[in-house]
């Protein structure tokens, strides 16, 4: 399966694109995929329930541009050290995926990474609860991928999660993740929305 991940992002190239140049514009976040042929882990995390935006949300490592980065994939990694203590030399990034944009209009550029397996990846406690791994083969099985009801201070949906050791991988993670491995692994994940077509914001 990591093989087949691989060869799918050979002709992708690692593109380090600059931001717009405006901060809290520009984000990049990393997808870490575990070096294991059979059945690869992806790395996720669980931000903070004490956060002002998105507390208690499943998230893929990264944030925010800052003036320091050099470009986007900097941001991705500078990010995922902070929050995780994934170190930038404890990476192989492999492949830029295409750029992506919130529902409030956040652009966000996902880098797909090769890291060892059980690496002792500690989740920042003033940004996340917790740092986790999932198997690929999970988001493969059709049975566990479901439909639930979230609400927020201005969303009440039923929308498509998969739910993996009590966490929920709902909302832009999981369009992020769906769109990996549709593009890695031909997937063919359809994401159901009930109350909406997707939730995927105006190009």
């Amino acid at each position: 399966m990591l093989k087949q991940i691989t060869d799918s992002l050979k002709s992708i190239p690692v593109d380090r694109i600059p931001p717009l140049g405006k901060e809290g514009v520009d984000a990049a976040i990393l997808i870490p995929v575990t070096r294991e042929a059979g059945d690869p882990k992806i790395i996720l995390t669980k931000r903070a329930e004490h956060l002002n935006s998105h507390s208690g949300e499943v998230a893929f490592p990264g944030g925010k541009w800052e003036p320091g980065d050099e470009d986007l994939l900097a941001t991705a990694l500078r990010e995922t050290c902070e929050e995780i203590a994934l170190h930038p030399e404890q990476v192989r990034v492999i492949a830029g995926m295409p750029v992506n944009r919130t529902r409030h209009l956040l652009r966000v550029k996902p880098y797909v990474g090769l890291i060892e397996p059980q690496l002792p990846l500690v989740p920042n406690p003033e940004e996340l609860d917790a740092v986790f791994e999932v198997p690929v083969s999970y988001f493969l099985d059709p049975a566990n991928l479901r439909v639930e009801h979230f609400s927020g201070e201005d969303y009440s949906l039923d929308m498509p999660c998969y739910i993996y050791g009590g966490y929920r991988i709902w909302g832009f993670t999981l369009v992020v993740l769906v769109d990996f491995l549709n593009q890695t692994l031909n997937a063919g994940i359809r994401l159901r929305y009930p109350d909406r077509v997707n939730l995927r914001p105006p190009a």
